[in-house]
């Protein structure tokens, strides 16, 4: 410290200095220390083996805590258009009961080992989670056998079940965002399964206990289904430990996966009218690649600079310069057959074309104007932080190895996906930029009310109206 801000320093009661005083030196500001060495993703204790039920187990050690993490996925597709009402109420209701066990006994022998379980379902997969002391792998993976080869759904249980589920969603089919997020789905694959993400409340109220045993006799299947455990275990003995426990799930056949989605082809985008909104939602979306292309860490980084974290040209653009949205966001989506481009914005009613407008020049100034080294650079330093962060707990670790398996990739990917992005370079994201996010290359919908965006909408063009 100097003289003189020593001096200035004891003026400050109880001779304290301000923060902007710590923050100064007598030439100015003070600059930011250099960054440190960016960590690469360790090496991981891993076993992956296939039972001889088809069941194929992901173990691997992170000693972190005296945890362990469960991550089961089971293939769970269907084209009949009732299937997302019986599914939604399997992944309700199967913790209601077994032949062994009923839900209050469930809970109490969770609990003992400080443990839970819980199912959701979405059109591609049954996904149970779990978690528990280390030492109690064996009653997890106990209760887990129980619930995949005996699941009850006692008419009870079930019954309140359905109500809940009713009164839910009828309450998010009111909500905007649900309401943009299906007429997306449906502008992109129409009446492909994939497009059901919410089944109908009439749909599910109609839906018998009978109906949910029976789907689940046919569909919870081992062959096809991946399950990952992540925790203070050894892998080599976890699995063992897997095999015995579940030996009794052989069921035959194999689990279903979703079908391949149709090509996503560019088109107008589509107003969907809500009457009296005083929000509209934009949702763009756009072909994409997978993982596993070349191509793919030039466009993760190209996307990342127009929206995919806060320091983004949409979010510049959007929310800091024109005060149109709280948040913007693009991001890419991935099943195991394909990969899209979505672009998400809700704006207030009255800035609806302008917003339209802003980020159809935001696409068009990434592909023409190529990012900068220093935008490319910070997004590269995001990219490789975020999946850091993403490995570092044993849940994180645990969804991200499911996620990677279910379309075709495993931990070697993961390591050596840091060195991808770090190799790739300014003209790479220029030519992903170019490719990919050209405003003509996209569809979409806009949700809002049609009698007030209509006429604005309808100047820009490239755009069909109700």
């Amino acid at each position: 410290m100097t003289a003189g801000t020593a001096a200035s320093a004891a003026t400050q009661p109880n001779g304290h200095r301000s923060a902007e005083r710590i923050g100064r030196t007598d030439a100015g500001p003070r600059p930011l220390p250099p960054l440190g060495t960016q960590r690469s993703v360790a090496d991981l204790d891993l076993a992956d083996r296939t039972l001889d039920s088809g069941l194929r187990v992901i173990a691997v050690a992170r000693r972190t805590v005296p945890t362990v993490e469960l991550r089961l996925r089971v293939p769970f597709a269907d084209a009949d258009p009732k299937h997302p009402a019986r599914a939604e109420l399997v992944a309700s209701a199967l913790l209601c009961g077994t032949e062994r066990r009923g839900r209050v006994e469930i809970d109490d022998e969770l609990a003992t080992i400080g443990g839970e379980l819980s199912a959701g379902v979405d059109p591609e997969r049954l996904l149970i989670s779990g978690s528990a002391l280390a030492s109690g792998l064996p009653t997890l993976l106990d209760v887990l056998a129980d619930l995949v080869t005996s699941a009850a759904y006692p008419d009870g249980d079930f019954t309140r079940e359905r109500e809940r589920l009713v009164e839910r969603i009828t309450v998010a089919r009111s909500q905007p965002r649900t309401i943009a997020r299906e007429a997306l789905q449906q502008r992109r694959y129409g009446d492909h399964p994939i497009s059901r993400e919410m089944p109908q409340a009439s749909d599910v109220a109609a839906v018998a206990p009978a109906e949910a045993r029976e789907l689940h006799r046919a569909a919870v299947l081992p062959t096809g289904s991946t399950l990952v455990l992540v925790g203070d275990i050894d892998p080599v003995a976890a699995i063992n430990t897997v095999a015995e426990a579940l030996a009794g799930w052989a069921t035959p056949g194999t689990a279903a996966e979703m079908p391949p989605l149709p090509v996503l082809t560019a088109r107008d985008l589509l107003l969907v009218d809500r009457p009296g909104s005083v929000q509209s939602q934009l949702r763009f979306s756009a072909p994409a690649v997978p993982r596993t292309d070349p191509r793919y860490p030039a466009l993760q980084l190209a996307n990342l600079v127009l929206g995919g974290y806060f320091s983004s040209r949409l979010v510049e653009n959007l929310r800091e310069d024109k005060g149109y949205t709280y948040s913007a966001s693009s991001y890419l989506e991935f099943s195991p057959t394909a990969a899209t481009l979505t672009v998400d914005t809700d704006v207030t009613t009255d800035v609806t074309a302008a917003a339209v407008l802003e980020t159809r020049y935001e696409l068009a100034r990434l592909s023409a104007v190529p990012p900068t080294e220093a935008e490319i650079e910070s997004a590269r330093r995001y990219a490789i932080g975020s999946l850091l962060i993403s490995l570092d707990s044993q849940g994180g670790l645990a969804s991200t190895l499911g996620a990677m398996a279910a379309v075709g990739l495993d931990a070697s990917w993961l390591r050596a996906h840091p060195a991808r992005l770090e190799a790739v370079t300014p003209e790479q994201v220029a030519a992903a930029a170019e490719e990919f996010f050209t405003p003509t290359a996209f569809t979409g919908v806009i949700v809002g009310d049609a009698a007030t965006v209509g006429a604005g909408l309808r100047a820009l063009g490239g755009i069909e109206l109700p």
